[in-house]
């Protein structure tokens, strides 16, 4: 039964908030066409329930620089003073209110991320897919970009479990507030989230990390 309900919330929800924040959004768009010019909105395909792809609509916070070679350079050195801004308040984020209207997404529920995470995820981790993605999720009221990416999926799944309308009341006004502090926005010391490489692959990755590090230490007590 509450899922029906819930996808008449969503409805109701997401058409309020367009209409409501309609001038802000108008102001977010301007900003970014007058920074980076066109396009606007960022468009990408990812999974959706069950891993159904859908196009993700986001406001760009990324220029399309490239080096040398042609490659697109760091998500670091292409992430603008404003799309860190837009990042860092979620207002990149509102143009999805657009994939909940049209039924990709639900206000809350996991994020929506990677097409290649799917073939990664174990069968456990796979299960965030059980629902429909959200903006804003159980993960992201408990670190957002701070947290692991298996503490994330964990808490995804949890959500899956456990999700009603009460939790999802809960989930939406920790978010507001959560978004006026700016907390959980980026793991330590870097701009973005860094890959899911899938998990025996993150644990080495993890391992040549530490030994590179312990092999810079030493260098520098040299």
């Amino acid at each position: 039964m509450y899922p029906v309900i819930k996808r008449c919330i969503d409805v109701v929800a997401a058409g309020l908030g367009l209409l409501v924040l309609s001038p802000i959004l108008a102001v977010v768009a301007i900003a970014i066409w007058w920074e980076m010019e066109r396009p606007v909105i960022f468009k990408q395909i990812r999974p959706g329930l069950n891993g159904q792809p859908f196009f993700i609509y986001k406001y760009r916070t990324m220029t399309d620089e490239r080096d040398d070679s042609g490659l697109l350079l760091p998500d670091d050195k292409r992430l603008t003073k404003l799309g860190k801004f837009l990042r860092s308040t979620s207002l990149d984020e509102f143009p999805e209110l657009l994939n909940v209207l049209m039924g990709d997404m639900s206000l809350v529920g996991p994020r929506p991320l990677l097409m290649q995470y799917l073939e990664r995820y174990t069968p456990e981790q796979a299960r965030r897919h059980d629902v429909k993605p959200g903006i804003t999720g159980w993960a992201q009221i408990n670190g957002r970009n701070a947290i692991s990416w298996e503490e994330k999926f964990a808490l995804d799944v949890w959500y899956v479990d456990n999700y009603s309308l009460w939790l999802d009341v809960k989930i939406l006004a920790i978010t507001i507030g959560k978004v006026f502090q700016r907390e959980g926005i980026s793991a330590q010391g870097v701009a973005t989230m860094p890959e899911f490489m899938g998990n025996y692959t993150q644990e080495l990755y993890s391992v040549q990390q530490g030994v590179l590090q312990a092999a810079a230490a030493e260098d520098n007590n040299r």
